[in-house]
């Protein structure tokens, strides 16, 4: 049983891809910070912040409901990664990896989500 959400492997997972799509944002064009920048950065974040407020949470379906949140924001921050590489602001090998770590971020919010539902 974990004491704080930040020992949830899922957590440190959507907490560490979400500070590589900030890293990866930051030399976007200034055009971009009410729209592309902004959007992706607050969909990955979404993550691992609903993962917490699930962990707060007191009932399953309470739970359950925040992690399909996170899960929902996961495939956001993948449509903005495909996004942003069909303009050429992502190179294919970096999306690439990154949308295949959001798929298994998803995965295990699926299992999550099963598991309490």
């Amino acid at each position: 049983m974990y004491k704080s959400f930040v020992e949830m492997p899922v957590w440190q997972n959507a907490h560490k891809l979400s500070i590589e799509v900030y890293q990866v944002t930051v030399n976007l064009p200034r055009s971009e910070d009410y729209g592309l920048t902004s959007q992706i950065r607050r969909s990955s974040n979404s993550i691992s912040a609903n993962i917490s407020e699930a962990f707060g949470r007191k009932t399953r379906k309470d739970k359950a409901h925040f992690y399909s949140i996170a899960r929902g924001s996961a495939f956001e921050t993948q449509n903005h990664l495909l996004y942003g590489n069909k303009i050429e602001y992502f190179e294919d090998d970096f999306t690439k990896r990154l949308i295949d770590e959001y798929s298994l971020l998803i995965f295990d919010l699926n299992k999550l989500i099963s598991y309490l539902t």
